[in-house]
């Protein structure tokens, strides 16, 4: 600097102790290529760790638990109404204390199963007041909360945006893979509105006709059983799920944007990069089972799986191959869907088996983004739209909240149900890439969660369902209603 001017060497100086400030300005403002969103639909708390031992023999081994960001959401719907009520009525209020309380309770759950001793007013709060899977997509997708029932739909009985039509507006494609009905509630919060989730002919004609999304995968297929075994329609009522049989004869013979794909060998093909499209960019894939890849095939045990199925995993790696290539990006979301109907049917050795399925899927997705993309381009959450089962240790009837006791892998985990619908404990969050930093900064301090002997003090904070939205929005740049 010995020929430069006092001057000259000021604004040197100054230009070199801003870069450091510009660098770090510009790294907050990073905006996302891709967001990945898996949903273990159903899975409390327990349900992860019971998975984890018989897949392991100990916690902390699966991909997710090396994620950087580890939290809990709450799940709890606006009101106890199954309609829209255009007030205030009954709504719904949540205190995450409430939960852990231990005082002895004489109120039982009245269940399809049994009914169930509460045991605990914590347990009592649990029970009562749950979301169903359409308000908890709702929230995760919207970024609203709405009564039961409702797929994209106000309480005010107005459609609600969702977050894959700011994705496509955006310019980015939009994909959704599931382990059941691709015109169930969590996938169908992804890709279409309704005021009842049951109006499933209704949803599969927008997803069909609306094109919004160019990869969805799932079951729900009328011309299979349970078994994957070809079965005659018996109805019109068959085709409900794909939107009624004319809808279905169009995309069987092209006559949609949809390349249709049925055979688990397309799915593989498509996974390996070697299916022919036929012409079209976009993939609607209906496994030849009637409503889930695995769980409601015959017996309750988890042998004698079907081999005519494609797994989660497949499916999944199949719909980054067709997303990835819009060079503007994709938001995926991936449901392992029959976590839940495992839940509510209290099969623990199926319900292990999906979870692990599951896993097995993110962890396929974190190999994706290792090899195909990066963590400062792409965003992965992990979580669950609500528990479900309320599942505990055997002494749990005893001590609030025991935790299930690990037998080693592969040996079930010793448990017990304190319910067979939803609840609404806190659920596990976990997230990593770009943006994912977002939910410690708006995140609220839970100290009972120290009762998870496992939870370290900076997962014992919680988020909001809606902040998932909220998160995934803000990564990708996006601005929406709600900002």
């Amino acid at each position: 600097m010995k020929n430069l001017s006092k001057s000259a060497v000021a604004v040197l100086l100054a230009l070199s102790l801003t870069q450091p400030v510009l660098a770090e300005q510009a790294k907050s403002e990073a905006h996302a290529k891709n967001v990945i969103l898996l949903i273990s639909d159903g899975a409390g708390m327990q349900t992860w760790n019971a998975a984890s031992y018989y897949r392991f023999g100990a916690l902390g081994k699966e991909v997710y638990d090396k994620f950087d960001v580890k939290l809990f959401a709450s799940t709890y719907p606006l009101n106890t109404s199954t309609t829209p009520t255009k007030s205030n009525d009954g709504k719904v209020t949540f205190d995450p204390e409430n939960l852990w309380k231990d005082q002895a309770s004489t109120a039982e759950f009245k269940g399809k199963l049994r009914t169930y001793p509460n045991y605990f007013t914590g347990y009592q709060y649990a029970t009562s007041d749950y979301t169903d899977s359409a308000a908890a997509a709702t929230a995760l997708a919207s970024g609203y909360k709405t009564y039961n029932n409702a797929i994209n739909w106000s309480n005010d009985d107005t459609r609600l945006k969702h977050i894959g039509e700011y994705v496509v507006e955006s310019g980015r494609a939009l994909g959704v893979v599931t382990s059941v009905q691709w015109t169930h509630a969590t996938p169908a919060g992804f890709l279409a509105h309704n005021n009842n989730r049951n109006n499933y002919q209704e949803i599969a004609q927008e997803i069909i006709n609306s094109g919004l999304a160019t990869v969805v995968m799932g079951a729900g297929h009328p011309y299979y059983d349970n078994d994957g075994k070809a079965s005659a329609p018996k109805d019109d009522k068959a085709f409900r799920y794909v939107g009624g049989k004319e809808s279905w004869d169009k995309l069987a013979v092209g006559d949609t944007e949809y390349r249709l794909i049925e055979r688990k060998e397309d799915f593989v093909d498509l996974a390996n990069n070697h299916l022919d499209l036929k012409g079209k960019k976009k993939v609607l894939g209906t496994a030849q089972v009637k409503e889930t890849l695995q769980f409601n095939r015959a017996g309750t045990s988890a042998e004698n799986r079907l081999s005519t199925s494609p797994d989660l995993a497949t499916m999944t790696k199949g719909a980054l191959n067709v997303v990835s290539q819009n060079p503007n990006g994709f938001f995926l979301m991936v449901e392992g869907g029959a976590v839940d109907w495992a839940a509510h049917a209290n099969n623990l050795p199926r319900i292990i088996e999906e979870q692990i399925d599951f896993n097995l899927t993110v962890e396929a997705v974190v190999d994706w983004v290792e090899k195909n993309s990066s963590w400062e381009e792409t965003l992965v959450i992990v979580t669950t739209d609500h528990g479900n089962g309320l599942l505990q240790g055997v002494n749990s009837d005893q001590k609030a909240y025991a935790e299930i006791i690990n037998q080693g892998a592969g040996a079930l985990p010793l448990v017990r149900w304190h319910t067979d619908n939803h609840t609404r404990e806190l659920v596990p969050v976990y997230a990593k890439g770009q943006g994912a930093n977002y939910f410690t900064t708006i995140a609220k301090d839970a100290p009972s969660l120290a009762n998870y002997s496992y939870t370290t003090k900076e997962m014992q904070r919680y988020i909001d369902n809606t902040n998932i939205f909220d998160a995934a929005a803000k990564s990708l740049g996006i601005k929406t209603d709600k900002n």
